[in-house]
């Protein structure tokens, strides 16, 4: 699913017909909310429907991604140190991929946003304004659908795909309790109410991720179609 832009984008022949801005669509909910098949899924019928897309996912910088996984591998990062590495891998992406794209008239798809860090960081005791202006550069989704699910359902869905759970997605980090379970019960619990909060002064879009894939993907679909109107992000003939 991960992608990385070949060459920067070229500069507009202005001589075309100018493309309209792009659209900008993000998936939030926790680990385990199945918020990723679903961008997948949307990501697919648009292609299929012959619209220009690209998706992004957080944490997948190919240059901080290294950096990321080594400080991670120690587990010595304090919260500021891991909110910041975050934080640059999502500047690089938003720089290379995000905005170029938005310019050129593609429908940017962003598996988490700056809401993931606003939910989580702030759980890992980072200033909650001070995250609001390390993020300040970046573009306010025009979209943003938030896959609600109970703890005990994503961390059963977790452990269907994968032995055990990972040190930071449980949380151990924050010693919350020697038992991952519990705390990534506790870790998570915190995060969902933070973007409860997020999902209202954000309007989010609130899905039941409780209910089957088809059903999700379908409501998706439907809300982008009626609030969008998609034909501008068509690919027409002679045009990408």
């Amino acid at each position: 699913m991960k992608q990385t832009l070949r060459k920067p984008i070229e500069p507009e022949d202005p001589r075309k017909p100018a493309l309209a801005p792009g659209l900008l669509i993000a998936v939030e909910g926790l680990d385990g909310s199945g918020k990723s098949t679903q961008l997948y899924l949307l990501k697919r019928w648009l292609e299929l429907e012959n619209y220009r897309v690209f998706l992004t996912e957080w944490n997948s910088s190919e240059m901080v991604k290294n950096a990321t996984k080594k400080g991670k591998k120690s587990q010595l990062l304090t919260p500021t140190t891991f909110s910041l590495i975050h934080s640059t891998d999502f500047a690089d992406r938003y720089e290379r991929q995000i905005q170029p794209l938005l310019r050129a008239g593609y429908i940017v798809l962003a598996d988490r946003y700056i809401f993931t860090a606003f939910a989580r960081d702030s759980v890992r005791q980072c200033d909650q304004q001070w995250l609001r202006n390390l993020y300040s550069f970046a573009k306010v989704p025009d979209m943003t659908f938030f896959f609600n699910v109970p703890l005990q359902t994503a961390l059963d869905r977790i452990l269907s795909g994968r032995p055990k759970l990972k040190f930071h997605e449980a949380g151990m980090d924050l010693n919350l309790s020697p038992d991952p379970y519990e705390s990534f019960r506790i870790f998570q619990g915190r995060i969902h109410k933070q973007y409860l909060q997020l999902a209202k002064e954000y309007k989010f879009e609130m899905i039941d991720a409780t209910q089957s894939i088809e059903d999700q993907q379908q409501y998706v679909r439907n809300l982008v179609s009626e609030r969008v109107d998609l034909a501008q992000y068509k690919i027409h003939k002679g045009r990408n």
